[in-house]
């Protein structure tokens, strides 16, 4: 009685273990993919950011030029 009491204590030991190790690599697995995500997710907002930065000061450089040709046009006017 006490051998198998023994064994089957033993018995659930590995399966329990077994089980444990198997949950660890699904949350190493996980980590992974969110990582993966994460750096995805930071590149693209990266671009995005580098897009839209260039779109302003061209943008901006426009109107600057529209200004001057406009100051420009006044002083020669004026002469």
């Amino acid at each position: 009685m006490k051998r198998l009491l023994g064994l089957l204590l033993s018995g659930a030991l590995v399966a329990g273990s077994a089980g444990l190790t198997f949950a660890q690599d699904s949350v190493k697995d996980a980590t992974k993919d969110i990582g993966h995500d994460t750096k995805r997710a930071a590149k693209a907002t990266g671009k995005t950011v580098k897009k839209t930065s260039k779109k302003v000061v061209n943008k901006g450089a426009t109107v600057t030029r529209k200004g001057a040709s406009k100051v420009e046009g006044k002083t020669e006017t004026t002469k």
